[in-house]
Order: structure tokens, then sequence, then C-alpha cells
């Protein structure tokens, strides 16, 4: 074959060279194939489409040299101009409005904010697009067909759509046939397409999937289900008969693991919860596929079957692909509380502390982060062993070192610092529900106090000791820890400061929080969230220290207020002051903008801070704050902006909308 020497273009006046060589398959220095050129005349010819050139006509021709056995091709384009639609009519539907219908199509006739451009083959699609939704609405006949009108010198065009509805089929009579294993009416039970609902293909392919679910999730993996659909000559309905094939109950004989380099199989089998020698369990595979995801080592999970010499039994093979576990991040931000901060921070989510010298694999955490900034500057280091010594039971420590500047904007009328570590352990009883437990010991000190506060928060300035125990529960059913989109989270606890952990801070406080989430159109998520919290001193103590009352306003609290700013303030000086009970909710949806990277959100806040612990019986007075957002996924970290504004006004609070803006190193 010849070798392509040159490729050329003639008559494409809108359209570069350059950008049309990019549609084509055909390359200079290549051998000549007639098939590939013949495809590259089509994709050029929807190239043109896509830039409004319905009509644009591509032809091409070849000379070879014979003595150099090479070959020049030359396209040859008639772009006839770009053509655009002005108006788009219906005919025929009669049961579906002309808005419902154009909703459904990407083919949009010219306008302010959209090009009116013909495309040929965006325009089939929609034509199947309405086939389709016709159909799943019980128009098995339906026939789709378009009148294309040009004028203007074929600048422009008109689009009918013209729809033959046909007859409404609606659903008969269900039947199950070769079932033993479950009842009749168990089966019927996750049937959706019901008698008397419009026929739809597509509903009926998911009812067999649901009715091959329940078995599947009593071990017979091998079933499968036969829908057939029947026209009823005595009634017009459409019957449905179910044929399943049962097949036999499948046992698990071995769990291999496939795909992990560097994670250990002892900390994947941990994770799981179906064993050898038990028979298959659906719910109990999609579990444990949940569970690994929640590990955050894994960007892809699945579980495939292979045979084994007794057809009753199958290994089941877990395959994993292994994402970056470890983290090195350095840079800097910006947020309405702390101002310009920098970081660094190194993060192995999947460390080994006895694998050197790679110290991965052994599914603990480990993290060391430096923050430092005009307003705060933090030191913390944090280590953590779900399963210690191999027994399931949680292990870490922590140490830090945090300080914060006297900043009314952040409300903060002092400075405080903070140097402590804390030890925690924890047990999982079930997937759902976990206890917790950690002892902290912080040495804080306050300084900086105006001379005008109050006395009770003057008399806090210098050095105390905090001895601190808490316990928590927690009862978890996300789907997933990193980007939930449905389930309940619950968590909650008393920590007791003081008395037989001696220190020289007395006082008891209980806090919980609850999270709900619930999505609907794939990407659209709910969340409702309500924490609370309650604080009291006992004992030598006369009043709980400032650093543990309970705050809200602002970022992540009640956004259209200041941060801290709702709540008890300084009767002369009006800084936050905090106080000893509190209860905040949040409504906020989430859905997506672009891709996986950006989103919006749209949320209302409310909620109160208490200056006594027996106040928040009385309630009222709540502030409330409603707005929106927008959420960004960087490299290093999710970037945030809300615009909040406040519903009521507040004492000390201006009754105006507020941004908030923050970046942080982790998404």
């Amino acid at each position: 074959k010849p070798v392509v020497e040159k490729i050329e273009f003639e008559g494409n006046k809108s359209l570069r060279d350059g950008h049309l060589k990019k549609e084509m398959s055909s390359r200079e220095g290549e051998m000549l194939d007639e098939n590939r050129l013949s495809r590259d005349i089509v994709s050029i010819k929807r190239f043109y489409g896509k830039k409004g050139f319905h009509l644009a006509r591509i032809d091409y021709s070849v000379q070879v040299n014979k003595k150099k056995n090479t070959a020049t091709i030359t396209i040859v384009v008639d772009e006839k101009g770009t053509v655009k639609i002005k108006r788009i009519f219906m005919e025929g539907n009669e049961h579906f409005s002309d808005k419902t219908i154009l909703r459904l199509i990407t083919t949009r006739a010219d306008a302010l904010f959209t090009s009116g451009f013909f495309d040929e083959n965006t325009f089939m699609e929609d034509m199947e697009k309405i086939k389709f939704f016709y159909q799943n609405k019980g128009y098995l006949d339906i026939l789709v067909d378009s009148d294309l009108a040009y004028y203007n010198d074929s600048k422009n065009m008109d689009v009918t759509i013209i729809i033959d509805e046909g007859k409404k089929y609606l659903v008969g009579d269900i039947y199950i046939r070769q079932n033993t294993v479950f009842g009749e009416q168990n089966i019927k039970d996750v049937i959706e397409l019901t008698r008397n609902k419009p026929f739809s293909q597509d509903l009926m392919r998911l009812d067999a999937v649901k009715i091959q679910e329940i078995y599947y999730t009593a071990g017979y993996i091998l079933c499968r289900v036969y829908p057939e659909p029947l026209v009823s000559k005595d009634t017009g309905r459409i019957d449905i008969t179910y044929t399943i094939n049962e097949d036999k109950l499948i046992y698990v004989n071995r769990v291999e693991i496939a795909g992990n380099t560097k994670t250990k199989d002892a900390v994947i089998r941990r994770e799981l919860r179906i064993y050898p020698g038990e028979a298959f369990n659906g719910q109990d595979i999609k579990r444990s596929k949940e569970r690994l995801y929640n590990l955050g080592y894994f960007e892809e999970v699945s579980f495939d079957t292979k045979e084994t010499g007794d057809p009753a039994e199958r290994d089941l093979v877990v395959n994993v692909k292994e994402t970056q576990t470890g983290e090195f991040s350095f840079g800097g931000g910006y947020s309405s509380i702390d101002r310009i901060i920098g970081f660094a921070s190194v993060t192995q989510r999947n460390f080994d502390i006895l694998n050197f010298p790679t110290f991965t694999g052994g599914g603990q955490n480990l993290t060391v982060r430096g923050e430092f900034g005009f307003v705060r500057t933090n030191y913390f280091v944090s280590w953590t062993d779900p399963w210690i010594f191999g027994y399931p039971y949680l292990f870490g420590f922590d140490l830090y070192r945090t300080s914060h500047s006297r900043d009314y904007d952040a409300g903060y009328g002092w400075e405080e610092e903070r140097w402590g570590g804390s030890v925690r352990g924890g047990k999982e009883f079930t997937d759902w529900l976990r206890a917790d437990a950690t002892y902290r010991l912080d040495r804080v000190t306050i300084s900086d106090i105006l001379d005008e506060v109050i006395t009770d928060i003057n008399n806090e300035e210098g050095t105390n000791y905090l001895s601190a125990l808490a316990g928590y529960l927690t009862f978890d059913t996300r789907d997933n820890v990193f980007n939930p989109k449905r389930g309940l989270y619950l968590r909650g606890g008393i920590e007791n400061a003081g008395g037989f952990l001696l220190g020289d801070i007395n006082y008891l406080k209980g806090s919980s929080i609850s999270k709900y989430y619930i999505s609907f159109v794939d990407q659209f998520v709910v969340e409702l969230k309500v924490r609370g919290g309650l604080v009291t001193d006992y004992g030598d103590s006369d009043t709980v220290p400032i650093y543990e009352r309970f705050y809200a306003g602002g970022t992540g609290s009640i956004r259209g207020y200041s941060e801290r700013g709702v709540g008890p303030r300084d009767r002369t000086t009006g800084i936050p002051i905090g106080g000893e009970s509190m209860l905040v909710g949040n409504v906020e949806l989430t859905f997506p903008i672009f891709q996986n990277m950006i989103k919006g959100a749209i949320f209302y806040d409310v909620g109160n801070v208490w200056a006594d612990v027996t106040d928040i019986m009385s309630g009222g007075d709540y502030a409330q704050g409603a707005g929106i957002g927008i959420r960004v996924k960087t490299p290093i970290g999710p970037v945030k902006l809300d615009w909040g504004y406040p519903l009521r006004e507040i004492d000390e609070e201006e009754q105006k909308g507020r941004f908030y803006f923050s970046m942080s190193h982790g998404f």
C-alpha cells in the first residue's frame, strides 16, 4: 500500500485544517487505508454538523505517485453555511404537553443561551428519547417522525416533530412460575410494575432483577428470572409472566483476595461479612463492599465467583484496585475565620509501623501536621490502629499544641494556648454500632484579656490543667463515610473533667450529633443535621471555663452570622463568651455542577446557645440563616464558598449577608 505523504483540505473556510485533522484517524507517514479514510469522512461530516453546518458536503480524492509509492489525500469541503433552528413544533402529542417533550430533547431553537445549530446525530438521539419516554408510559406502538423546513437560503429551518402515540397499554395479570423457595406473594411484594399501571419494558426488566436479588440474598446466586409480556385478547392488557430458574443453593468454599500489592490480606479479610462455609448472601456481600470502600484504600472493589470441583460450592474472589493512601501536602489558604494560613502535612491512611522500609499495608492511620498563620498556630501528631495486635479493638494516641490569638472577627476576646495529648480506645460491636473512650490531659493558658470584660472571665487568666475522660456511642448506617448519599449517623457521649481524675477544672459535658442523608435524582443529596450539648461545673469549680463552653454562628454552624456570634456575650465589650447549652440544626442540599469537581449547595441553619444549662428547656429566640454555596474539589483539598443571610436579627449583630470562604487540606 502507498504511504500517505500529505493530507490537504479544500473549501474549508470556517474550520481550520488542524481542527479537521484531529477528527481523522488517517495520518501522514502511515499506509493508506481506504476504509479508514471513509470513516474519517463521516467523522468530519459529524464535526461540521456539531458546528452548525448541517448541510455541509464532504468528499475526498487520492492521488498516488507510483514511483515513490506515496499518496496525497485531498479532502474537499462544501460548507454550505450554518443552519439555525428558529422554531420547533409538535404534532400529535395528545397526552403530553409540548413543554414536557421539549424537556426530553437536546435540540434547541436559536435563543439567548442556545446556539440553535442543528446536528443530525443529536436530533436522531432525541427522536429515540421521545420514543423511549412514550414506551415507558405504556405507549408501545409509538411512532416518531420529523419534518425539516429550510428557508432564508437554507440559513434557517423549522423542525416539526410528528408523533403518533397509538394505544396506551396497561398491565394486566402478573404470573409467577417455577418458584419453590419463595412464595408467590413474597415475590410480588418486590415488583413495582403492578396491575393497572402503564406497561414499561424497562420497569419489567428491573422487576426481574429485583426478584433475582431476593434469591441472591438467600444464596441462590445462579438464579435467573425470565420475564415474558403477552397482550391478552380478552382484556387488551399486557399480562406478565416471570419464569424463575432457581437452580441450587451455593456455598462459599474459599475467599481469595486479588489486586492488593500494599494492603495485607488480613486488613481486607477483617472487613468482610461473608465467610467460607456460609451460603452466598447478597446483603453480606454488599455490606462487605461498603466497608472496604470506607477504608479509603481502594478506588475499585468488585466481587466474583470461581467454580470448584463441587457444583454446590464456589470460591469468592475479592478484587481490589488500590489508590494512593499516603499524602505529603503543603500550601496556604485563606478563610473567614483564620485569615491567611499555611500548612504542611504528612498522612498515611494505610500505615504499618512494623513494615520497614515502606511502612504501609497495615491499616493504621498516621498524621503529622503543622499549621501557621496570623490568627492560629497548630501542631498535631496522631496514630491509630483499628485492630491493635490483631484483635478487634481500636487504640490510638494524639499529641498536639494549639494557639489562637485574640481576634474579635473570629469570636476570640483572649489569647489561648493549649498543650496536650490523648489516648483512645474503641470497640465495634456490630456493623453499625461501636463504642469509644478517650482520656486527655491538657495544659491551657489564657492571656491578653481586656480589662473591660466582666470578672468571671478575668478570673480565668493564667494556666490550668485539664484531666478528662470521655465515652461515646456511635450508630452509623451511611453507605459511604467520605461521600454519603443515604444513611443515618448518630453519636453521643459524656465527658468528665476533674473529680477523681484530678486536674484544676471540674465539669460534666454531654454532647450529641445526628445526621441523616437522603439522595434523589442520583447525585442530589439532602443532609439533615442536629447537634446539641450540655455542660455544667461541679465540685470546687464555680464556672465552666470559656474554652470548654459551646459556641455557634458562622462557618459550619449557623451561617449568616459572625463567627461565634450567636449566644451569650460579654456585657461591656460584646465579645462572645459561650454558654452551657447549645442546639443547632442544619438542612443542606448539594447537587453536581461539573462532574465530581464542583458542587452547588442550598442551606438553612437554625439554633442558639444559652448561658445556663437549664435555659435550653425554654427554647425560643432561635437564630436562623439561609443561603447558597459552592464546593470545589482541588488537588490539595476542598474549597468552600458560602453566602448566608440572617433571617432573624439578634443583639450585637448587623442583619446583612455574609460570605464564608475556607480552604482545607483534606477532601
